[in-house]
């Protein structure tokens, strides 16, 4: 930056007072709620798997969040219905495991 007669000496740089570590940068960095929704919602077919197991997770053909909402493709009839009846439950869970309110519906098609 190059100096100039109206700016201050003092003002040209800013510098942080206080060092941090990297790590806890990060940490700061990833504890703001839009970053931390982003990083569940990578995580979500991870998540997915823990909870309704690795048969079922193989039948889900699509995952997506729109809006907060939750849309699941499933092929089998069978546990399309059983977990429409776990919507309420299963919205609880990944919210519970994600850390985040990043889900406030589940729609099993």
């Amino acid at each position: 930056m190059r100096r100039t007669k109206t700016m201050p000496r003092h003002t040209r740089i800013m510098r942080r007072t206080k060092t941090m570590l990297m790590g806890d940068l990060l940490e700061e960095f990833f504890k703001r709620p839009y970053v931390a929704a982003k990083v569940a919602e990578g995580k979500l077919p991870d998540t997915w798997r823990e909870i309704v197991g690795d048969r079922a997770a193989e039948i889900t053909t699509e995952l997506k969040i729109e809006n907060h909402i939750l849309y699941a493709r499933i092929q089998s009839s069978v546990l399309r219905s059983e977990l429409f009846y776990q919507r309420e439950a299963l919205k609880e869970e990944i919210n519970r495991r994600s850390g985040v309110r990043l889900v406030n519906a589940v729609i099993i098609r």
